[in-house]
């Protein structure tokens, strides 16, 4: 079985940089609307689940990281993923999610640092975990490809491409909420896509929208940049021939959006990779792209995935 319903939301820790793309598929069509912000994140997963209709199967991508590291996962007393996001933030582990001030504080139930810059290196995390080196914290799906350099390591909190406090608040506010909650699954966690939704009405998936800009003609070290509204507006033709390619049909305020490079304010970049986010959801669901896990045992255990990144590329 298979959605009907698709949002993605370019995530952030700041509420008001939470940005959301939607489709809705009539018959055999996709129909995709404006982007919008993403407003109340407790109530999120139930307002888009009875948006037009009461029964919505859907399926909602985050940019934010959706699993641990191997190498510290194993160092904790869970038997999973799942098992760890229900036990962080209480017991052993109240603090979990607090940001270290000091590199003292850093500890296997404390791992978030630093708190603010000054005086702070990679190196004081590394070495309070006890690890080799940045790359052994790093997901499997994390580390870099041909394609693209690696991401940042889900417990650095510091940096234009810090994961770390989008983590926090995503797995606090989307998905410690709905742990144990028949109606939901968590990819690849729970299954396959199509295996969830055999039992479950709603999907939640991570997903990381960058892994889609060479696809849509971004060359790497081009100098191309999704902050600068000239560059989100040369992709452009590049966006709309993709959806024309796909049959989706496109709202006019979704077209004006994208000939305008997402307006000249700060939020434009999130309504892009928000965009940018839904055409790959779209594309998995539709089998155009494979969904990329691989069926690893740590992967499936405590790793996850992001959503349409295929190992074959690495």
């Amino acid at each position: 079985m298979l959605p009907n319903f698709i949002a993605h939301c370019d995530w952030s820790a700041d509420p008001n940089k939470r940005w959301m793309a939607t489709a809705v598929r009539f018959g055999d069509r996709w129909h995709l609307g404006s982007t919008e912000p993403v407003g109340q994140s407790s109530q999120l997963l139930d307002r888009l689940g009875h948006r037009g209709r009461l029964d919505n199967r859907l399926f909602i991508g985050f940019d934010f990281p959706i699993g641990l590291p191997t190498t510290y996962a194993e160092r904790t007393s869970f038997r999973d993923f799942q098992h760890a996001l229900a036990g962080f933030g209480s017991g052993e582990w109240e603090t979990w999610f607090d940001v270290c001030d000091d590199r003292s504080q850093i500890s296997l139930h404390r791992p978030f640092y630093p708190y603010r810059p000054g005086g702070t290196k990679r190196a004081h995390l590394t070495d309070a975990l006890d690890v080799g080196s940045i790359g052994s914290l790093l997901r499997t799906c994390e580390r870099a490809t041909p394609e693209r350099p690696a991401a940042c390591c889900l417990f650095w909190t510091q940096g234009g491409n810090q994961v770390g406090k989008a983590a926090i608040s995503g797995w606090q506010e989307i998905l410690k909420p709905v742990l144990g909650r028949y109606s939901t699954g968590i990819w690849p966690f729970d299954g396959t896509v199509p295996t969830i939704f055999d039992r479950a009405r709603r999907v939640i998936a991570e997903t990381y929208p960058a892994g889609m800009y060479g696809q849509l003609g971004v060359k790497r070290g081009s100098g191309w940049s999704k902050r600068r509204q000239d560059d989100r507006r040369s992709l452009g033709p590049n966006l709309m021939d993709w959806m024309s390619e796909r049959d989706l049909a496109c709202s006019q305020e979704l077209r004006e959006e994208v000939s305008s490079g997402f307006g000249d304010d700060a939020s434009g970049e999130d309504r892009f990779d928000a965009l940018v986010g839904l055409l790959g959801m779209i594309d998995v669901t539709e089998g155009r792209r494979r969904d990329g896990v691989p069926l690893a045992p740590d992967i499936l255990r405590w790793e996850g995935w992001m959503l349409g990144h295929d190992m074959r590329s690495q």
